[in-house]
């Protein structure tokens, strides 16, 4: 069960694969409506009844990719928020310069700048 879950992992989190697999999906689904209406398969109960729970297994497997997503944004978000990107900027620049802080002049220093 192992090897099963973990490429099952990879596949959800590789966005490039999942595009691909919907495309083709999306290509064969769009060619089989003709085969099907010249085939006769519209009027089988059972052929309705599998495209109608393939309908529903992949909306819903589309809203839940949709959510993920959305909870992956909305944690990225959050994160963002709490990131002080210009504290850290500044941080940055006074460890790789010789420039102070202004609160750090000394009081002497201060007068001769006046």
């Amino acid at each position: 069960m192992g090897p099963i879950k973990s490429l099952w992992a990879m596949v959800q989190g590789d966005p490039v694969f999942m595009r691909r697999v919907n495309g083709w999906l999306a290509i064969f689904w769009i060619v089989m409506i003709p085969l099907s209406l010249m085939m006769g398969w519209l009027d089988s109960v059972v052929y309705v009844s599998a495209l109608s729970l393939w309908a529903l297994v992949s909306g819903h497997w589309s809203a839940w990719q949709a959510a993920r997503v959305e909870v992956a944004q909305a944690e990225d978000a959050k994160r963002r928020e709490k990131e002080d990107l210009v504290a850290e900027v500044v941080e940055a620049l006074l460890a790789r310069t010789n420039v102070e802080p202004a609160g750090s002049l000394s009081p002497g220093r201060l007068e001769s700048t006046k």
